[in-house]
């Protein structure tokens, strides 16, 4: 099998940028804790939802991000089945004054000679007030919400926050990875102006040249539809921000690179459809 760092460009998807800064994280607990997918049907209340968001009690907990130092309690945390890794069911951000859920999990893979190679596992995360916005979908099946342009477009646009962490499953690159996020994004933004430009020099600098482990977080967090925080430790869940994203077509074609009609992972976009099935019955 070839090593990680020589493959196609085409592999990796991800972000960043230079210029670190320290931001206090919020420490509130979320409400609610979100399923993986069909199989696994995880759901916690962890206090009063609103009347229209009561589920009930259903059998199982729900997900959380894998780190050595992660804390004893398996009910914290949910496995992505494909490639092992754990994901907290709430996780505290830099720049989010809100924990935020685990809605899916799923993983990225590219084929070489008929061989599938895992490079990360990866797990969205929704501030709750997010489901607020969704009554329309409500209802529906996962197969109908995964298809649902309008939905996915909704949850973007919301004003709140909601993070992608990707935590990578072998070494890779910094180059390599940079390349392959800039092969995804860049056909997605028809005429990039001067801001998208600065954006993705931002998110360049911080890859060129540096080795991304095995274990590496990368997380990316939408504070609203311009703004995007990107994190990245080398072994546990980021607690600084490497850099600010501020560039509507830049935030807007690295969720559709995830969510959008031709996602990356499909894993992950179903996993996230049956999470919300789940919530927005």
């Amino acid at each position: 099998m070839a090593a990680v760092g020589s493959m196609p460009s085409s592999l990796w998807i991800s972000v960043s940028a230079p210029t670190k800064s320290k931001i206090t994280s919020c420490n509130v607990k979320p409400r609610f804790s979100l399923p993986l997918s069909k199989t696994h049907s995880y759901f916690t209340i962890f206090s009063t939802f609103p009347s229209h968001f009561s589920l009930g009690s259903l059998d199982a907990r729900l997900p959380g991000l894998f780190s050595p130092r992660a804390a004893s309690s398996s009910s914290e945390y949910v496995e992505e089945p494909t490639t092992n890794v754990k994901f907290q069911r709430s996780l505290s951000l830099p720049g989010c004054c809100t924990s935020l859920s685990l809605l899916g999990t799923g993983y990225r893979e590219k084929v070489f000679a008929i061989i599938g190679v895992k490079v990360y596992a990866a797990g969205l995360y929704v501030n709750e007030s997010i489901l607020n916005k969704l009554d329309a979908w409500r209802g529906r099946s996962a197969a109908e919400l995964q298809n649902d342009s309008p939905l996915f477009e909704t949850i973007f646009k919301a004003p709140l926050e909601k993070s992608l962490s990707i935590v990578l499953v072998r070494d890779v690159d910094g180059k390599t990875f940079w390349d392959a996020l800039d092969e995804a994004i860049s056909p997605r933004i028809k005429s990039p102006s001067a801001d998208d430009e600065t954006a993705l020099s931002t998110f360049r600098t911080i890859f060129q040249g540096r080795p991304l482990k095995k274990g590496t977080f990368i997380v990316l967090t939408w504070v609203d539809p311009t703004k995007m925080l990107v994190c990245v430790s080398s072994d546990a869940t980021p607690s600084s921000i490497d850099a600010k994203i501020e560039s509507a077509n830049v935030t807007s074609a690295l969720f559709d690179v995830f969510l959008g009609r031709n996602p990356v992972s499909p894993s992950l976009k179903a996993s996230v459809a049956n999470g919300l099935e789940v919530v927005l019955k």
